[in-house]
């Protein structure tokens, strides 16, 4: 150590020692994160976008046996900041960036995979909140006030950024990409395909439109099997396990049982999604408790979240092939794509088919399950069928079913919990009232002048 100590006041006194600039830096900790490592970060976000009880809660998937007061619509300000802060920027980043490395991957498709993201984020943002900022958005030390754009700009703008991607895909796959082993080809489906579902969001808003960018993402290619799900696949450790396991598998939470209205939804049809969806109670008998029951309920009473569904790996399902045939079986019923009612019923029945497959790994029971006179396809009852069928699909992927919900109104017996109206819309962060003031105020008075969970998205017609 006194050698050390007595080298180095040497060199200091003469000044004539060299030093390595790089001796201080950790190769392992690089300073500047590559495209490729900004995209995957961005992708570690995802699973937040489902994994939320109060997402649960607004789709009433689940009811509370302990706590029931967090799920009867509590006013409250929510927060859209870490989504900005975190994937949104690291996202832009790569978009703008002019010196990405190829060698991990061709540019042009990580700028793509960027923006189907994004898209999916935005999409997500906006579809909660109503108008949020966008296009003054993401600047930094740039702009810390941006503006809130209108719902209506923002979907306008994604679809033109969704464009943007699909035509920006060249040949070559990408490394670091968690989601779809690199293989371009299924994110330019699923960019295609959120579109498809955007454009059914306009069905009561703006109908030619919506029309116009459905079949305009039908042409360009979505979706076409099971293998091509958005799908987060968490992993059996710790850092990167499913919410739900750190909730109920390593905390012991027993919080959880399926809604009496689901039950009662799947029960009598013997929808073999439901031995997924929830465990037995101790009685071997699945039975839902009712959403909001103010003094909760015994959790070896009921049908609780089902341990496929918790498990320290399951995986999060964002966006499916079955999301894509219910689209196009309401598509074919609206008149939006050819073919009507056998058109309708041929998606519709599929969908089924292929939301069995992914949810119990067999279609095996299915022609017997669409038999069902509550289930056969019925052209007086279609969109109902198809709302409801879609809605069960989409169990734990709480935001999207509570969209839909909005957007279409089915399922029809979601019911009011002491009385209280399921929200339209989350609440603005509180912050922004300080942070963001004329801006915030500007989105207040297209509300109506006050923040609430009541006011409308603009695609909220219902």
């Amino acid at each position: 150590m006194k050698r050390i100590y007595l080298f180095l006041v040497v060199c200091l006194a003469l000044s004539g020692c060299e030093f390595d600039e790089d001796i201080n830096i950790n190769p392992n900790k690089p300073s500047q994160a590559s495209g490729g490592q900004l995209l995957a970060n961005a992708m570690l976000s995802l699973p937040g976008l489902s994994s939320s009880p109060q997402g649960e809660f607004m789709a009433q998937y689940l009811s509370e046996t302990q706590f029931p007061g967090g799920s009867l619509y509590p006013e409250g300000a929510t927060s859209f900041y870490g989504l900005y802060s975190d994937p949104l920027m690291n996202l832009e980043e790569v978009i703008k960036s002019d010196d990405l490395d190829a060698k991990e991957g061709p540019v042009a498709n990580q700028k793509a995979v960027a923006k189907v993201l994004k898209a999916y984020y935005f999409w997500n943002i906006t579809d909660r909140w109503g108008d949020v900022p966008y296009s003054q958005a993401l600047a930094g030390l740039n702009n810390f006030s941006p503006a809130y754009d209108t719902q209506e700009s923002i979907y306008n703008s994604l679809f033109v950024l969704l464009d943007s991607a699909n035509q920006g895909f060249v040949a070559g796959d990408i490394t670091n990409d968690i989601i779809y082993g690199g293989k371009v080809d299924k994110w330019k489906k699923l960019g295609n395909t959120i579109r498809l579902l955007m454009a059914l969001r306009l069905s009561e808003v703006n109908a030619t439109k919506g029309q116009e960018e459905f079949n305009k993402a039908l042409a360009a290619g979505v979706m076409t099997s099971n293998e091509d799900n958005f799908t987060f696949k968490h992993l059996g450790v710790v850092a990167n396990e499913n919410y739900w396991y750190s909730q109920v598998g390593r905390q012991k939470r027993l919080w959880w049982a399926l809604s009496e209205t689901l039950v009662n939804t799947m029960k009598p049809t013997l929808d073999p999604r439901l031995a997924v969806y929830a465990d037995p109670n101790e009685k071997g008998e699945y039975v839902g408790l009712k959403f909001g029951k103010l003094e909760g309920g015994a959790p070896a009473d009921y049908a609780m979240l089902g341990s496929d569904i918790w498990k320290q790996d399951a995986p999060v399902y964002l966006v499916t092939y079955a999301q894509v045939l219910f689209a196009k079986a309401e598509a074919a019923k609206r008149g939006w794509i050819t073919g009507s009612d056998a058109e309708a019923k041929t998606n519709y029945e599929e969908a089924i088919k292929q939301s069995l497959k992914q949810w119990t790994g067999s279609d095996a029971g299915a022609g017997a399950f669409l038999q069902q006179p509550t289930i056969a396809y019925n052209p007086a009852t279609a969109l109902e069928q198809i709302g409801t069928q879609r809605y069960i699909h989409l169990f734990m992927h709480g935001y999207e079913a509570w969209a839909e919900w909005r957007r279409t109104g089915f399922p029809a017996n979601l019911i009011m919990p002491s009385d209280k109206a399921i929200p339209t819309r989350l609440m603005y962060p509180a912050q922004e009232a300080a942070n963001n003031t004329a801006n915030y105020k500007a989105a207040l008075q297209r509300l109506g002048g006050t923040d609430g969970l009541y006011g409308k998205v603009w695609w909220d017609k219902n």
